[in-house]
């Protein structure tokens, strides 16, 4: 089970019951109601679940009225997936269409949605994918990674939402909500700790201050020991590794003295230091996607330098007026910035084949870099008037500012010398950015509510590049190069909700969206040294689905069928044989497939969450072609063409799917509960996630298809008086699967393998 999960065979099995829950929705409105006349009256205090309220629409409504696909995630459940001390990855694959994957480990996650993502690891990449924490738009990869504590819960929007919130959102929106003041005296502390000495150590505070104002504080402290033991006996430094040191912290201030006024004050920061991700060099069997006979997870063989640091800050003012006329405005104001340093061992081994002794495998030539964020601001600020009528037709408008400032150094080290700078290059960027939006509902009957909305953007970016060092066989000292873009946008939705009966609702949406375009400078190996721009892309997305509470609201179902079509979609050719990240567009990219979220309470001791997706990707340009891995040292499956300029072999990708884009994502929850004596319980909770193959490049070889993997979770405790104390043993990736999840595109098969298996004890008390 360390190396080989077979991909279930039951594929159709999903589509099955998908379309039976389906087709039961429309019909279970009657049952439920005539049970309801014979059920002794102990059945009518059966467990239901309660109304599942959402803001994916910038107001508090039911989920089932909101015409998109979104699955959320409670408190509890991102709890028990965080207890083994990961970070924000461990959402991945346990939502549907979500995948989150990163080569800089906990510091840079990268989102995918249905398939739509961003490969690129420079750190003012841009990604389709929006991550939206306490209504504040974090644009920088590294902000995306603040650590998920005392949260209220999680949305995940699928599909553009570039309506009302707009900002490269073409893919979707992630929405975190953090845990609010309380006006009653409230708080929790708990510990943890487990395998390699992780220690998962959080809680909060939360309670009046005065008659106007309260108060919650919130903080976080994560660390694992070093675990990775360096065999090589002349390293540098580093004899231990994979470990890392965290913590973060946030204040809320709330004023709710007023019925007309309210205004919440947040104050955040993030620390983590610790070791950069591990490249592992030649861990592939050539030909194959196997990890090589012997591999161990707590061995590496390196002779860089590896860590990691990461210092992040941010505010944030909510502030609301209610106007008395069923008119409320808001205004919302966002401050971050980011300080980072992250210096790795790009080659993964040892030595190079010219300064022996090297190794693991062949090491053609030594690669050590770093990327740090020296300089780094946000400033964000929205305008948001909305009706509250009680009539059919409301509404909302706003305005919206971005202005980001940044510093990105990319270092090359020499290795072989001592581990001295051997080169630098500098891009800077500011990004400023503005939108006007509107968007109405229209409750045609009291069966069907119309929406729709519009949203006016203009993006420009003022960037320079320059190699302020030269590396030895790269670019001379040379530059600025200036890029200069300027280009506005039309983004719109338009949706449908139908009520069938009052417990099943269906719904149809089309959305467009839109992407600014991104620009990359990473020029130190780049002959002639001239940076990448990728154009804007735009996609349009088509979508319907049902949504409903079923066995009288013991079950809750969406089930939702989408396609869309990305024109010019920015993509990224990492390394390759040219040993360079370049942007470039796809003239067209297809993607469909359908999503199911399940929740059901099987029996009043028995809760169950089920989640399903297809997706199904494909680059359509006849004329695209990458460079594919250097001195041969993969099985390139793609048709090669020679590039007419410098007569190079590349690989046409035409017809491949996206990079990191799984067809099949599973996951599945289940909690068990047994009431002891008076207010105690015993419970068990498992999660399991799955999901199929993916390519880790645009182009595909063999050695680079990522194995399907699935990692499940186990958590058994007691707890008593009526919930205050828990005391709970836990596990993470409990089949101990150890498989590669990402790889560097250079010239020696170098890869990175998931999370370890953890197994721990925790305690938590409340008041």
């Amino acid at each position: 089970m360390r190396q080989h999960v077979r991909a279930p065979r039951s594929h159709a099995l999903a589509i099955a019951v998908a379309i039976s829950l389906t087709s039961a929705a429309a019909f279970a409105q009657d049952a439920p109601a005539a049970a309801a006349e014979t059920a002794p009256a102990a059945e009518s205090e059966a467990k239901t679940l309660d109304a599942l309220m959402v803001t994916a629409q910038r107001r508090v409504e039911r989920a089932k009225d909101v015409p998109m696909a979104l699955t959320t995630v409670d408190a509890e459940k991102l709890h028990v997936l965080g207890s083994g001390g990961g970070d924000i990855r461990y959402l991945s694959g346990r939502l549907p269409s979500l995948n989150i994957e990163s080569s800089f480990g906990r510091a840079f996650p990268r989102f995918y949605i249905r398939g739509l993502g961003n490969t690129d690891f420079d750190l003012n990449a841009s990604q389709p994918v929006s991550l939206v924490y306490d209504d504040i738009v974090l644009e920088n990869p590294l902000l995306k990674g603040f650590p998920v504590f005392d949260m209220e819960n999680v949305e995940l929007l699928r599909g553009p939402q570039g309506t009302l919130f707009g900002r490269n959102t073409p893919a979707g929106v992630v929405k975190f909500e953090s845990a609010k003041p309380t006006r009653e005296l409230e708080g929790y502390g708990q510990i943890a700790y487990g395998t390699h000495g992780t220690t998962n150590i959080e809680g909060a505070i939360s309670g009046p201050l005065g008659p106007n104002w309260s108060a919650r504080a919130s903080v976080l402290y994560q660390r694992r020991d070093e675990w990775v033991t360096n065999t090589n006996p002349n390293a540098r430094t580093n004899p231990k590794l994979e470990g890392y040191d965290e913590s973060a912290a946030r204040l809320q201030l709330q004023y709710d003295g007023s019925e007309t006024f309210h205004a919440l004050f947040n104050v955040h920061a993030r620390h983590l230091n610790g070791t950069a991700r591990l490249f592992r060099a030649n861990i592939f069997k050539p030909g194959t996607n196997d990890l090589v006979d012997g591999f161990d997870d707590e061995k590496i063989a390196i002779d860089g330098r590896n860590f990691q640091q990461l210092d992040t800050f941010g505010a944030s003012a909510r502030l609301s007026w209610d106007f008395g006329n069923d008119l409320t405005l808001y205004s919302i104001t966002g401050y971050e910035s980011a300080d980072s340093l992250s210096r790795g061992d790009i080659d993964g081994g040892v030595g190079a084949v010219f300064a022996p002794p090297s190794g693991p495998g062949v090491i053609p030539f030594t690669a050590e870099s770093a990327d740090g964020l020296p300089d780094h601001r946000q400033w964000t600020q929205e305008f948001r008037l909305e009706s509250n009528y009680s009539g059919p037709l409301n509404w909302q408008a706003g305005l919206f500012y971005f202005d980001e400032d940044i510093t990105v150094d990319s270092f090359n080290y020499d290795t072989l010398g001592g581990g001295v700078q051997a080169g630098w290059a500098q891009q800077k960027q500011r990004n400023k950015a503005w939108a006007a939006y509107g968007s109405l509902d229209y409750a045609v009957t009291d069966k069907l509510t119309l929406r729709g909305g519009l949203r006016y953007t203009q993006d420009k970016k003022d960037f320079t590049a320059s190699v302020l060092q030269s590396a030895p066989f790269g670019a001379p000292v040379s530059g600025p190069f200036p890029v200069h873009t300027d280009v506005d946008d039309v983004s719109w939705d338009a949706s449908a909700v139908y009520q069938v009966t009052p417990d099943v609702n269906l719904y149809a949406r089309v959305a467009k969206g839109f992407r600014a375009p991104s620009i990359q400078g990473r020029l130190l190996f780049q002959v002639p040294p001239q940076p990448s721009v990728a154009d804007a892309e735009k996609v349009i997305s088509y979508e319907a689905g049902v949504k409903a509470d079923l066995w009288d609201k013991r079950a809750r179902l969406g089930f939702a069928v989408f396609h869309y079509n990305v024109d010019n979609q920015q993509l990224n050719a990492v390394g390759g044989a040219r040993n360079q990240t370049v942007l470039l567009n796809a003239d067209k990219t297809v993607g469909q497939g359908f999503e199911l979220d399940f929740d059901a309470y099987v029996t009043d001791n028995l809760m169950i969450t089920l989640g399903a997706s297809y997706n199904d990707t494909e680059i359509k340009d006849a004329n695209l072609a990458v460079a594919p891995c250097g001195s041969g040292m993969c099985t390139v499956t793609d048709p090669p063409v020679i590039d007419p300029i410098t007569g190079a072999v590349l690989a046409r990708i035409d017809g491949n799917p996206l990079p990191q884009a799984p067809k099949w994502v599973y996951n599945l929850t289940a909690r068990y509960s047994l009431p002891v004596g008076d207010g105690g319980e015993f419970f068990v909770y498992t999660d399991w996630a799955y999901r199929s193959e993916v390519n880790f490049f645009l182009y595909e070889a063999k050695e680079f298809r990522g194995k399907a993997l699935l990692e499940g979770g186990l958590r058994v405790g007691y707890g008593w008086d009526d919930g205050k104390y828990e005391l709970a043993l836990y596990g993470r990736n409990i089949l101990d699967k150890v498989q590669a999840v990402g790889a560097i595109d250079f010239n020696n098969l170098t890869g990175f393998v998931n999370e370890p298996r953890i197994v721990g004890l925790e305690f938590k008390a409340g008041f």
